[in-house]
């Protein structure tokens, strides 16, 4: 693992690093903030999955979520949305929406995208590994949460793995890819036309099929101008209404997309993972 910048900032040290994933089979650039603690604690963690053409620089940079992360003790994990570098194929028509900062966090099967498109794996296995071997994490202190196509992915990882994390929270999340364009594009793209395999890449299937987890947290604001075609927030509360889980869903007057949004309600929702893996 290479370190490519640290510095100190928001009581906590944050730094950029690199390294080659036998997952992607290419190199993979994640940041890690790190609060000031005693030596020798161990502190919970949370993974946030970043949306749509991003990298991790995006949460990085405008995120705000280093001084919450201080205050309340916790290591923030924050990867990159797809491999990158030489060899790896992008979407032919050169679309943002797929390919090339578009992962889906999904295990590719089909080809040009098998090789290299394994986020799945990356940021359920290889990732959490790594931090754990090199980070002072309280591996039994787990929580995930994303943005839009990154909410997605927290969603399904949350829902596949409730054992494995504590608390599960999104900001204007996919939560049907199989019901909507971007992720008809996208699953279709990495896992072929067998709807059934689409299944287990969208939480609201999940929750038809049988997942469950203890509680979720979705904030959208209803100036979103992908709201009514691409994220669909009330397919997730009919799920969850049926399925008895419990859903915080919090409709957010005049905000959109953006990291203006995420940035105003990230300390909001780090109190909220905090208070759940302090049990």
């Amino acid at each position: 693992m290479q370190t490519v910048s640290q510095n100190k900032s928001h009581g906590g040290t944050q730094g950029v690093y690199r390294h080659p994933s036998s997952e992607t089979k290419t190199d993979m650039t994640f940041s890690v903030f790190v609060p000031d603690h005693a030596a020798g604690a161990r502190l919970p963690v949370v993974t946030y999955l970043s949306g749509l053409t991003c990298t991790h620089a995006n949460v990085t940079e405008k995120g705000e979520f280093r001084a919450a992360c201080a205050e309340l003790g916790l290591i923030f994990v924050a990867p990159d949305t797809s491999p990158r570098g030489e060899g790896v194929p992008g979407d032919p028509a050169n679309s943002y929406d797929f390919g090339l900062g578009a992962g889906f966090y999904v295990d590719a099967t089909e080809a040009p995208f098998a090789q290299n498109y394994r986020m799945w794996s990356y940021v359920t296995e290889e990732l959490p590994q790594l931090i754990a071997a090199n980070f002072p994490v309280d591996t039994t202190r787990q929580s995930i949460l994303g943005h839009s196509m990154g909410g997605h992915g927290a969603l399904t990882v949350a829902l596949r793995h409730p054992d494995r994390y504590r608390a599960a929270s999104a900001f204007a999340p996919i939560v049907a890819p199989s019901q909507v364009p971007w992720g008809n594009k996208a699953l279709a793209g990495y896992l072929g036309s067998n709807k059934a395999a689409w299944r287990r890449h969208d939480a609201v299937a999940l929750i038809e099929d049988g997942a469950r987890f203890s509680e979720l947290l979705v904030d959208y604001g209803d100036a979103d101008n992908f709201l009514n075609e691409q994220l669909k927030p009330e397919l997730l509360k009919a799920a969850c209404e049926k399925a008895s889980i419990p859903l915080t869903l919090r409709r957010q007057p005049g905000y959109d997309h953006s990291y203006y949004f995420i940035s105003t309600f990230m300390a909001d929702h780090l109190r909220w993972h905090a208070a759940r893996l302090k049990k």
